[in-house]
């Protein structure tokens, strides 16, 4: 058998059938960072564990919490990284081709650049401190659910959590949120010491605090002292925090 012509095997991998890539940013900045650093320049690397082969077509789907539609530019494999090497995630390096493609991803993020409302919907940054990770999934699905129901597509939730106090205050020390929901009983420190800790020393004044708790009176009382805004007993229906949302979005 005669040996096979490299141009041709370049071909057949070029004709291969793409594979989807989701890449999730965390925010509209870090997709417009790594906009102008990378993928303006016709390339990016995305950390994967499949092995690609070069050449592979892939359709590479870009998004982050707010985004309206998600993404999608179609580039080809052109090198690999395995886990560990140069210190890094294994992952693949792709490279976009000229043309409209490239020029429509330009527009499309100079318009998230801009915060386009027909693009990026408003993101509302809730911490959930609480010990139960149960309660605290069902917090966090419920409102990210409710997004379009309640709230007209105009609102993405993002969500960090913490199951002790001390990392609670760790985490409002360095990011900045638009509502805090915390557990009045929590390990290491608890919700009151948390909520008089963002009051005073981290001067987060004005952050809408909402407290839980099945304590009843004296948790109530503990929680509107230490300066939450509002108290929602347990067990709570899910209603009752969406609600409580609104009140805050509006």
């Amino acid at each position: 058998m005669a040996p096979e012509d490299p141009s041709d095997a370049e071909k057949r991998r070029q004709t291969r059938e793409p594979i989807t890539l989701f890449v999730e940013y965390e925010g509209a900045d870090d997709l417009v960072g790594d906009f102008t650093e990378n993928l303006s320049s016709g390339g990016t690397f995305v950390a994967t564990n499949r092995e690609l082969p070069l050449g592979q077509k892939v359709n590479l789907v870009l998004s982050f919490p707010g985004l309206l539609e998600p993404i999608s530019i179609e580039g080809l494999v052109r090198w690999h990284r395995r886990d560990g090497e140069e210190g890094g995630d294994a992952g693949a390096g792709i490279e976009f081709t000229p043309g409209p493609a490239r020029d429509q991803l330009e527009a499309v993020v100079g318009r998230i650049s801009a915060r386009d409302p027909k693009m990026v919907s408003r993101t509302f940054r809730v911490l959930v401190v609480e010990d139960n990770r149960h309660v605290a999934a069902l917090i966090q699905e419920g409102l990210r659910g409710s997004s379009r129901r309640d709230f007209n597509s105009n609102i993405a939730f993002v969500f960090r959590n913490a199951e002790d106090g001390r990392s609670a205050i760790e985490i409002l020390r360095r990011e900045q949120f638009d509502a805090l929901i915390i557990d009045v009983y929590l390990p290491v420190m608890d919700g009151p010491k948390v909520i008089s800790t963002a009051r005073t020393e981290l001067g987060l004044g004005e952050l809408p605090i909402i407290a839980v708790s099945a304590g009843g009176d004296a948790a109530r009382r503990s929680a509107l002292e230490a300066g939450a805004n509002i108290f929602l007993d347990k067990p709570m229906r899910l209603r009752q925090v969406i609600d409580t949302i609104q009140r805050l979005l509006y």
